[in-house]
């Protein structure tokens, strides 16, 4: 299972263009079943899951991780900037994060969702994924589960903000910026950008896990990895 994984995921990291050349030098023997590649696909992508987007639910998951780190929306940004001038830093630093722990802690319910998409794939959905570009993978989970994620993301990060009293301390800074002469107030929704914002996160570290297996010779596990990955270095 470990060579079917492993190829799979080779396969997935080549555009067309190059697939037929690698498949020439890979080691010969045994063809794989519709079944066995399907499986192994599932497996592959069980483990990017699984080691990625754990990382997002952790303290800070968020709010130290500068890929996905989440940071005011367009229009509060002057906000934090004004403040920062006036000497009130520590509380925009607040506001950010609170931002980013209500999504620490909703990415917390995208595992199962993952899950499911996952135990979903046909050998169809395998191919084209195989077949695919460099994130193919990525944007087949992104299709299958992105609504039902925001739908379950949502109304966590609304109660994790009033778990916190997030909604307080956007309230205080922005009532303080409103307050301050000439400028225009503001009142973004700011649980549905921060749940865009979170999923916008899953699917970038999950990009990153295909990315670290093409680019990276330590992410090489196995000798057919080493094998194949040392033709395009």
């Amino acid at each position: 299972m470990k060579k079917i994984v492993a190829l799979i995921i080779i396969i997935s990291f080549f555009g067309c263009s190059e697939l037929q050349q690698v498949v020439n030098q890979l080691p010969q023997g045994g063809a794989l079943g519709n079944d066995q590649i399907a499986n192994g696909l599932r497996e592959a992508l069980n483990m990017g899951i699984e080691k990625q987007v754990s990382k997002l639910t952790l303290k800070d998951g968020f709010y130290k991780n500068e890929l996905v780190k989440i940071l005011l929306p367009e229009e509060l940004i002057k906000v934090d900037n004004t403040l920062r001038k006036v000497g009130l830093g520590n509380l925009a630093d607040e506001g950010l994060k609170v931002l980013n722990r209500a999504a620490e802690e909703a990415v917390g319910e995208a595992t199962p969702i993952f899950i499911d998409a996952v135990k979903g794939i046909t050998f169809n959905d395998a191919k084209n994924i195989l077949l695919g570009n460099n994130n193919a993978a990525t944007n087949y989970l992104k299709q299958g589960t992105e609504t039902k994620l925001y739908d379950k993301f949502n109304p966590i990060i609304k109660s994790s903000f009033e778990k916190v009293g997030a909604d307080k301390i956007w309230s205080n800074l922005i009532n303080k910026y409103n307050n301050l002469p000439l400028t225009n107030d503001v009142n973004p929704d700011l649980t549905d950008y921060v749940t865009q914002q979170a999923l916008t996160g899953v699917y970038t570290m999950i990009e990153v896990e295909e990315k670290e297996i093409r680019t990276k010779v330590s992410s090489r596990t196995t000798d057919l990895l080493k094998k194949v990955f040392v033709l395009q270095d």
